[in-house]
């Protein structure tokens, strides 16, 4: 009950975090942030809010519309799965617009643990209310798969849930391969949501397809120019 461990996804949240950690007193604080710079997602206002909820939808994000469930949620927790997972839903809003996709970010692991575990936990109803019941969820997150299960394991929808994470692979190379050789990088992640949505039928499996040319383009391209592609270094949220 003293740990909490906070994963901000960017240099907002990150100022948010840390002010509230080297407030606190007789607690655990253990926040993991990257070293290079990185999108910014939130204005300063938007990223104190974020933090001090924990955990929460960004619906700017997301194409979900109304009250009705979407299709499928995309979770990510800590900065670069944040911009694999925002990247991945840009692929899936321009190829499959049809599809309702809600977005939920992570800061703080804790959250994902019911109530009764941790004082920073969710209830049962507000887990579900982010992760629905019984939609496919794709959780990209910054350390290793198994921690979001054993936090997961007594929710609902823990069934649907498929974690993406470190599973110690890398070598020396680029930004971009660390994930892929991973499985944590956006082409993947978009591969994954249509594994487990069989009504993009044709559409879903054609950008499949697509994407796994992309991979082979993608390793071609850091074999010969020792960098990843114009358009993943310069890639930017515009959907």
């Amino acid at each position: 009950n003293v740990v909490r461990v906070y994963f901000p996804p960017d240099a907002n949240c990150l100022l948010s975090v840390m002010d509230h950690c080297l407030r606190s007193r007789h607690y655990v604080n253990v926040t993991v942030a990257g070293k290079h710079p990185a999108p910014q997602w939130l204005t300063m206002d938007a990223a104190v809010e974020h933090c001090s909820a924990g955990i929460g939808t960004w619906r700017w994000a997301g194409n979900e519309q109304g009250s009705d469930d979407p299709d499928l949620v995309m979770a990510c927790c800590g900065d670069v799965p944040t911009l694999e997972t925002l990247a991945a839903v840009s692929i899936l809003r321009e190829h499959l617009p049809d599809l309702k996709v809600r977005v939920v970010n992570v800061v703080d692991l804790m959250k994902l643990q019911p109530a009764s575990e941790h004082p920073h936990g969710l209830s049962d109803a507000d887990f579900d209310a982010l992760f629905t019941v019984d939609k496919p969820v794709i959780f990209a997150f910054h350390a290793y798969p198994w921690l979001i299960h054993r936090l997961t394991y007594r929710r609902t929808n823990h069934d649907n849930i498929h974690v993406r994470g470190y599973k110690e692979e890398g070598t020396i190379t680029t930004p971009f391969d660390m994930t892929v050789l991973n499985d944590l990088d956006r082409f993947h992640l978009v591969m994954d949501c249509i594994d487990r949505l069989p009504q993009t039928g044709e559409q879903g499996a054609a950008l499949k397809q697509r994407l796994q040319a992309k991979l082979i383009e993608h390793k071609q391209y850091i074999d010969r120019y020792g960098e990843d592609m114009p358009e993943i270094r310069n890639w930017t949220w515009s959907a």
